[in-house]
């Protein structure tokens, strides 16, 4: 076989229905790409012609809203597919996706997609379970930004980055966003961000050092969260 039949995205995705044929077919047609840290692979309006396998590293999913700030919505990760919600739709891309660490992306064309799709009923189910996961996130999402405060919104997110995304071995968290990305992440000021990140610091829940942030009280921070 081929190294997309032990590929992590093939086991975790839509890809995983695919048949011996099929993957061979999948590996022939693929195109396979480094992106570094801060680099684009999508653009918000841009065209996609294909989705895209993320083979290695961290991204994000944003939006760039009316004053200019950096909306993020989505973190994604090894595993995922991007960009086949606006290949189906045929519409431009919502959403821009960055990379936040070097990333190792594959590029599947659109007509190898629509083949798979027409040709196999359950790689077609597990791509629409797929899409509707991604809608259901963005419906729970603006429920969150409605419903909860900027501080309880901080203390979900970095509860989600450790258990999403683990913590290193000095256990700081793996995942190391800027100030700027973190409060894209939960919908305020840059200086909102820093000012309830000193918060939780003095309370102990976290503890800081440059970009690191390592979190020392679970249980305090789920508190926060609820």
């Amino acid at each position: 076989m081929n190294k997309c039949d032990q590929c992590i995205v093939r086991q975790l995705s839509a890809l995983k229905a695919l048949n011996k044929e099929q993957i061979i077919q999948l590996a022939n047609s693929k195109s396979t790409q480094v992106i570094k840290k801060g680099e684009a692979i999508i653009e918000e309006g841009e065209v996609i012609n294909g989705v895209f396998c993320i083979k290695d590293g961290i991204g994000k999913l944003s939006k760039l809203s009316a004053n200019g700030r950096d909306q993020i919505v989505k973190l994604v990760k090894s595993g995922e597919l991007l960009g086949q919600r606006s290949m189906i739709s045929n519409e431009p891309a919502n959403l821009s996706a960055t990379a936040i660490a070097d990333m190792e992306v594959c590029f599947i064309p659109k007509s190898e997609i629509i083949q798979f799709f027409n040709n196999n009923n359950q790689f077609s189910m597990n791509l629409m379970q797929s899409v509707c996961d991604d809608l259901k996130h963005a419906d729970d999402h603006t429920v969150d930004m409605v419903q909860k405060t900027v501080k309880e919104r901080l203390a979900e997110k970095l509860l989600y980055l450790s258990d999403t995304f683990g913590v290193n071995a000095d256990q700081s968290l793996k995942v190391q966003l800027s100030r700027e990305e973190l409060a894209g992440m939960i919908g305020t000021a840059t200086e909102s961000c820093i000012r309830l990140l000193s918060e939780f610091k003095k309370s102990g829940l976290i503890e800081l050092k440059g970009k690191l942030i390592f979190l020392k009280d679970i249980k305090g921070l789920k508190r926060e969260a609820s």
